[in-house]
């Protein structure tokens, strides 16, 4: 790269604003709280500190903390017969603030806004060079949604791509005990008292709660030794390269797809989700819906920060190795293959074949169940 190249992507950088993301279990520990209480101190250092967007809950001790802080209007949007307030983004990039306040990451605009999501919200105002302080619950990760839903049994729609969480310069966990929480919870230091039982029964659970404080504390520590790789690169880093393969199967293919995403996250590595195509899977072959499973899953992978590659090719194995030797590529994540097929592994199956011409090439293989 020309000097002069490297010193305009420099400049570039500077230019685009640093990004912190205050994160927690789940809503009432304290990230909006803990927000509001950076804005009070960077306003007492002479920083231009505004609020762009913050949900307060009605919360006493939260709605205190607002004053004296500047906040830019919200935009008022007439639909199905509401009037919703809705953040100003065009506003906060005039006013251009040094640092601005934007709550609840994973938030849905109204139909007909700029951006759909509020994160994409935020990529702008960070590319016009403003600070952006954030918050988010962990349950509203993209790649920990089938977690999150086995820890709670509820499926959570408003959601964040990981790459938004790798984007960010800090990310910091809001952390409190479950019992410190529930003891909030009891207080109706979180939701109003005819909503606490209702709580309670739910997503409030004790063991629901140790289980996310784990996600959480795992994620803001993923976070932490990323940034030690990326910043303190060693010479003889040998870069990990993830290939997540997948079939038209539309669950065990978002599996997959997920869980590489997780690897790869931990991993700060890039990865690659590869649909080999079969002559019988050819688009005037396969069934109207698995084209369409297909389609979902080659934009979840997309949303997560994957590259999608297709290739047509008779053996799946060959597919594989050919992608894995021409990319160096050093870890392939596949499904588990049916017990059927594992009963004719010693028929030589394309599964067996894969994993001995990996192993020659000492490529990783990791089977995802």
């Amino acid at each position: 790269m020309s000097s002069a190249k490297h010193f305009l992507e420099l400049i570039q950088k500077s230019r685009k604003g640093k990004f912190k993301i205050y994160i927690g279990m789940s809503a009432g520990v304290g990230k909006t709280f803990r927000m509001l209480q950076e804005a009070q101190s960077l306003l007492r250092n002479g920083i231009d500190v505004k609020i762009g967007y913050v949900e307060t809950h009605d919360r006493a001790e939260t709605v205190a903390l607002t004053d004296g802080i500047p906040e830019i209007p919200r935009r008022s949007v007439f639909y199905k017969g509401k009037n919703l307030e809705e953040m100003d983004l065009q506003t906060i990039i005039n006013e251009h603030p040094e640092v601005v306040l934007v709550d609840e990451l994973a938030h849905t605009n109204v139909e007909g806004s700029k951006n759909k999501k509020r994160w994409q919200d935020v990529l702008e105002i960070l590319d016009n060079g403003i600070n952006v302080i954030s918050a988010m619950n962990i349950q509203h990760i993209e790649s920990l949604n089938e977690e999150v839903k086995k820890i709670t049994g509820i499926e959570v729609a408003e959601r964040v791509p990981d790459k938004i969480l790798a984007l960010a310069d800090e990310v910091v966990n809001i952390d409190l005990t479950a019992d410190e929480l529930l003891t909030r919870l009891k207080e109706g230091k979180i939701y109003k008292k005819e909503k606490i039982q209702t709580a309670l029964t739910n997503f409030f659970q004790s063991g629901h709660i140790l289980q996310l404080r784990e996600l959480a504390l795992k994620e803001v520590a993923a976070h932490v030794e990323r940034k030690v790789e990326t910043e303190i690169k060693t010479e003889n880093f040998k870069p990990i390269k993830f290939l997540a393969c997948i079939s038209s199967n539309e669950k065990i293919a978002k599996n997959i797809i997920r869980k590489t995403a997780r690897l790869a996250s931990y991993y700060n590595s890039p990865w690659t989700v590869l649909y080999v195509q079969k002559p019988s899977e050819n688009p005037e072959k396969i069934a109207l819906d698995k084209q369409r499973y297909l389609i979902n899953n080659f934009n979840l992978a997309q949303e997560l920060g994957a590259k999608v590659v297709r290739v047509k090719e008779s053996s799946v194995h060959n597919g594989i190795l050919d992608y894995v030797i021409a990319h160096n590529i050093t870890t392939v994540c596949i499904g588990k293959p049916h017990a059927k097929l594992w009963q004719r592994l010693s028929g030589y199956s394309w599964i067996y074949t894969l994993m001995n011409r990996l192993n020659e090439r000492q490529i990783d293989i990791i089977i995802l169940s």
